[in-house]
């Protein structure tokens, strides 16, 4: 595995070795294969997006080696997202503050126009990607300023520990921690819980957590560009070729990661959707990827296992949209899914109540 795929950069990165691939054709196990593919950028995405596609893959090209010091990787990702926060500060207006909650490191992001009475009770916690290796701080502004500002909602993202200085549950006994201290000051309806990519994943681990210790569930929560299952299926495989890196031997899995070192990936805990008993009481669920993302298939599934264990889950995908496109403002695509996650939570977390009068 030489160097992250720009689309791939909040998780996994793809496999460079590539098999040499037969002449077209159906194995008996189903598997197809071609000599030679050129697939056509999606007519059906936005002109932005065919015109900042190819130069996201180049710049994605310069990300640091997986095999060099994490150190290296943060400051690449680091200086990605800070570039990204300030684009997005200029479009939309905020305040940030850092604290500390039951132990965690926090940025709490408030609309620069203030919190909305409906919202005035409600707060929204985001889980920043970043493949439980990097993304605190500038990783997790990208993600809560365009929804902190548009909902006019207090977003607070957390500096959850990563590996490969810490490994599994670390994460999701920080995420339970700074949920319990808030359940001092809200309703659990009032809660919600959100991440893109590792975020995803961890947002799901978490409430599997709740559940496990007994904990009310938060009124409804995201996961986007990765969820309740490892990365497989056909977008595991469709996913690097249409961000053209060709086609990996085979898909990276959840126990590849340093934060997963020594962990069984088959524990519910670790994915969620394995375990039906667990699904059932899983809270409201907005699912958001893009058909270029090599997480999709995972997402999809994750959709259709929490309907048939009766969750209220809600699906949506973004034409020729690659692994975490929003986190880049300019794109038509990106405020379409700002604007879906805000109206999301606005229509599942609990209303405020009637202020008691004398």
């Amino acid at each position: 595995m030489a160097r992250f795929v720009f689309a791939c950069l909040w998780i996994f990165g793809c496999p460079a070795a590539l098999a040499e691939k037969p002449a077209a054709g159906v194995k008996p196990d189903g598997t197809v294969t071609a000599a030679t593919v050129a697939i056509p950028y999606s007519q059906f995405a936005s002109p932005q997006a065919r015109a900042f596609f190819p130069k996201m893959l180049a710049a994605g090209a310069q990300a640091p080696p997986l095999s060099g010091p994490i150190e290296q990787s943060r400051r690449f990702y680091d200086r990605l997202n800070s570039d990204r926060a300030a684009r997005m500060r200029k479009r939309y207006r905020v305040t940030v503050r850092h604290q500390t909650l039951a132990g965690v490191g926090a940025d709490v992001v408030l609309p620069a126009q203030g919190v909305s009475p409906a919202n005035r009770h409600r707060v929204l916690i985001n889980l920043h990607g970043g493949a439980f290796l990097w993304g605190a701080g500038s990783g997790g502004l990208v993600e809560a300023i365009p929804i902190a500002s548009l909902g006019r909602i207090e977003v607070i993202t957390l500096d959850y520990r990563q590996g490969p200085e810490h490994t599994f549950p670390a994460a999701s006994e920080d995420v339970e921690a700074v949920y319990r201290k808030l359940l001092e000051t809200h309703r659990p309806g009032e809660i919600g819980i959100y991440g893109c990519s590792a975020g995803g994943i961890l947002t799901g681990e978490a409430v599997a957590r709740f559940i496990a210790d007994k904990l009310p569930v938060p009124g409804a929560i995201g996961t986007f560009c990765g969820s309740l299952v490892t990365i497989a299926g056909d977008s595991a495989y469709v996913g690097p070729l249409l961000n053209g890196q060709g086609v990996p031997d085979e898909p990276l899995d959840l126990a590849t990661l340093p934060y997963f070192r020594g962990t069984d990936a088959r524990d519910p805990m670790v994915q969620p959707g394995l375990s039906p008993a667990l699904l059932k009481h899983f809270p409201p669920t907005l699912l958001i990827t893009g058909t270029r993302d090599m997480a999709m298939s995972s997402v999809v599934h994750s959709h259709a296992l929490l309907a048939q264990a009766g969750v209220d889950a809600e699906l949506h995908v973004w034409e020729g949209m690659w692994h975490s496109f929003f986190s880049d403002p300019e794109l038509p695509e990106s405020e379409q899914a700002y604007r879906t996650i805000v109206a999301f939570f606005e229509r599942h977390l609990a209303p405020p109540q009637e202020e008691a009068h004398p």
